[in-house]
């Protein structure tokens, strides 16, 4: 549900603007604080674990999550419903880490992967459902429905965490002090980046004075915050963790896998609703078969990571299976069928399920049960910001290579091209034909061709996005061999004796 409501508020935007007497641009609002409040808590979350118990802390931004939702579906004006949402984001951005946590440390190290397959399906195929599921509760009911959706799954969250979940010995110690700096530093430059990456390529990046202080701001304090976090003696973020060779590539990578998940996710329903007409609603449907993939193939990962197959394998095939995918859908053109978009969207998905689940064990293999939330957060974390770097760096090249083709079309489109004369006729002779005089006709064929240069460049700029991820795809698989082979997988019988 938490990571459904980042993405579910996108399509009901216009809504709740028109509801609320306010701009669509004012109601953006009500994303980038959700992300921001979400993205500063998230790497602390195993720090708060320690200090204040993992149960009680679970339980405490769960029914925090759950409040928060009924108060944006009962927020009266747009100022209350972003101070909800900023409660939300802080609440929220607590769950992911906290439920990875326990089924890690709950579970020996070879059947990671299993528990991780289910996890990990809410990770990954809630955010591509999101749209689905936000259009439809949008125009059948209204959009504080997409609030109110929230409420029973956290008080049934609530009996459940109450009834099964218990604290193990070494959580809950506090710390002696509290690192006031880091807490600080994290937030200012967590905050500044994400607004920035938010709001950048609608301010036109660094010709925006506001986003030129953001990412000064940002920029100075991640240095600062790097310095304070490796001198202080009871850090709130555990950065020395990635000491661990394999857990500091498998972050990297993951921070690779948000950029085209979720970057991917914002420009392939843009790509059908502007260039191929399709509607919101239908522009989603086209958009879930990628998570069809994934819900079949994670299991099966999780399945073979239990039968001690070699991760790092799984991971190669699993990237190069989705680069592949993306690669195809730099292929498509004005007249796509359905069928290719769907198949291809399917294979994409196939191998983002056998990506995913192997990452995430392997990844956390080297950390002792007791840094498991330090390393779920600063995971988690990685992979929200690779997302909110995915969706500026799409969109922005996305705008920029439509001007870049645009001009070189327009420079091939002159009186002496070839045909050019012929065919400005023939639109000309048919737009008389149909009550137009000579004059408006010609008007009205070089607005057709110009229209025809713009689509065909805009195309040409969506093609360019998914062949960039799919060779920033293509271009991580070396670094998965930098990670060493799961303990469990080495010796099988080694960490079930010692589990």
């Amino acid at each position: 549900m938490e990571v459904l409501d980042t993405s579910v508020v996108n399509v009901s935007l216009p809504h709740i603007a028109g509801s609320l007497a306010s701009t669509v641009d004012e109601a953006t609002w009500v994303l980038t604080s959700y992300l921001v409040a979400n993205a500063v808590i998230l790497p602390i979350t195993g720090w708060l674990s320690n200090q204040f118990g993992r149960k009680r802390l679970l339980s405490a931004v769960v029914t925090g999550f759950t409040i928060s939702s009924l108060l944006c579906g009962l927020a009266p004006n747009l100022p209350f419903l972003i101070v909800c949402r900023i409660l939300q984001g802080t609440t929220g951005g607590g769950l992911q880490p906290l439920s990875q946590a326990v089924l890690l440390e709950e579970f020996p190290p070879e059947k990671r992967g299993t528990a991780m397959a289910l996890w990990g399906m809410g990770i990954v195929v809630m955010p591509i459902l999101g749209p689905i599921v936000g259009g439809w509760i949008t125009d059948s009911y209204s959009w504080r429905w997409v609030f109110f959706i929230n409420l029973p799954i956290g008080i049934m969250s609530l009996v459940l965490i109450n009834l099964f979940i218990w604290d193990p010995p070494y959580i809950g110690k506090r710390a002696r002090r509290v690192d006031f700096w880091g807490l600080g530093l994290l937030a200012l430059w967590i905050a500044s980046l994400q607004i920035m990456l938010d709001k950048g390529q609608e301010d036109d990046w660094f010709s925006s004075h506001l986003i030129a202080i953001l990412a000064a701001v940002a920029a100075v304090g991640f240095v600062a915050f790097i310095l304070r976090e490796l001198w202080a003696k009871e850090p709130i973020v555990h950065l020395r963790l990635l000491a661990h060779r394999t857990y500091a590539a498998g972050v990297g990578l993951v921070g690779l896998l948000g950029v085209v998940l979720y970057g991917g996710l914002v420009i392939l329903p843009l790509f059908l609703q502007i260039l191929l007409g399709y509607n919101a609603m239908t522009a989603g449907e086209l958009t879930s078969p990628r998570g069809v993939g994934t819900m079949i193939f994670m299991p099966l990962a999780g399945y073979l990571l239990g039968r001690h197959f070699d991760s790092r394998k799984m991971m190669t095939l699993g990237m190069a299976v989705a680069g592949l995918a993306l690669f195809g859908f730099s292929r498509m053109t004005l007249d796509v069928p359905v069928h290719y978009v769907i198949w291809v969207g399917i294979l994409q998905g196939c191998g983002m399920g056998f990506l995913f689940v192997p990452l995430t064990t392997t990844t956390v293999d080297p950390i002792p049960l007791h840094e498991m939330g330090y390393a779920t957060s600063i995971y988690s974390l990685t992979r929200n910001i690779g997302g909110s770097f995915g969706i500026a760096f799409a969109t922005t090249l996305q705008a920029r290579r439509a001007q870049f083709h645009q001009n070189i079309l327009a420079a091939h489109v002159t009186a002496a091209s070839p045909g050019l004369s012929a065919l400005l006729a023939r639109a000309q002779a048919l737009l008389t034909h149909h009550g137009l005089n000579p004059a408006d006709a010609l008007h009205a064929a070089l607005g057709l061709l110009y229209g025809t240069v713009g689509r065909q460049a805009l195309l040409a700029s969506y093609l360019d996005v998914f062949r960039a991820f799919g060779w920033i795809f293509f271009a991580g698989i070396p670094f998965l061999w930098l990670m060493r082979r799961p303990r469990s997988a080495r010796r099988p019988g080694a960490a079930a004796a010692a589990h």
